[in-house]
């Protein structure tokens, strides 16, 4: 079957991150919003982690922020439903500027997504849907592109899944009306991401920021950077 869609991982993927230095600025950011209002850094960050725990192990009967929300209710209760108007400034205003400093930015990220548009290939956004749209807008920005190049993105508002999940790759294909048989997925997270061909996807690692938690073969894969992702995909129907 013919390839007529490419999924895109964002984050170390189109996006050049050191994960562990977006995390520290991120709640660090979050925690110095949030401390004036009565938020103690230590449990705010463990009640982050558990929501994000959470919207991971998501059976799909809710939405992901309701799956989070629900779990940051245990340790603020009520108190969470009237300030969750908090967190969504803190998205829209602050995320932006707080957190843009710890990412990279790689201007081939956006002449890959136009070329492969150009080739007829429809493209998606396969970010795992931890993080609510406006983050996740922010994010694509500094990729330098636009919520335009794609037919889909996936963020915490729209996801009833998250990687490495195969029903969230599962609801990408309903969404998009597409076969696994007809996708590519691309991304930096062997477990993540590359855990799509048990769908029957193909897929393609891009090693530059690699995830790799359980050291394996990544040889396995067709893998290399940008212009190597060109190539492939210039001949994935040959």
């Amino acid at each position: 079957m013919r390839t007529t869609t490419i999924l895109f991982d964002l984050d170390g993927t189109l996006l050049p991150m050191d994960q562990d230095k977006f995390i520290k600025t991120y709640f660090g950011a979050l925690a110095k919003k949030l401390a004036p209002h009565g938020y103690e850094p230590q449990k705010l960050i463990g009640a982050i982690w558990h929501g994000t725990g959470a919207m991971i192990q998501n059976n799909g009967e809710k939405l992901n922020k309701e799956v989070f929300f629900d779990t940051f209710r245990i340790y603020y209760g009520e108190r969470t439903d009237t300030e969750q108007y908090l967190f969504d400034e803190f998205y829209e205003q602050d995320f932006d500027r707080e957190v843009r400093e710890s990412c990279g930015y790689d201007p081939d990220a956006a002449k890959v997504i136009k070329q492969i548009k150009d080739m007829g290939f429809k493209v998606a956004l396969a970010t795992n849907p931890l993080f609510p749209s406006s983050a996740t807008m922010s994010r694509i920005r500094w990729a330098g592109l636009d919520r335009e190049d794609f037919e889909l993105v996936t963020t915490y508002d729209n996801s009833r899944h998250c990687k490495p999940d195969l029903d969230y790759y599962r609801d990408i294909l309903n969404e998009l009306g597409v076969s696994a048989e007809e996708c590519l997925m691309v991304g930096n997270d062997v477990d993540e991401d590359m855990i799509a061909n048990q769908l029957g996807m193909k897929v393609f690692l891009l090693p530059r920021d690699l995830i790799n938690k359980q050291g394996a073969d990544i040889s396995i894969y067709p893998h290399g950077d940008f212009s190597a992702l060109v190539e492939y995909v210039r001949n994935v129907n040959n």
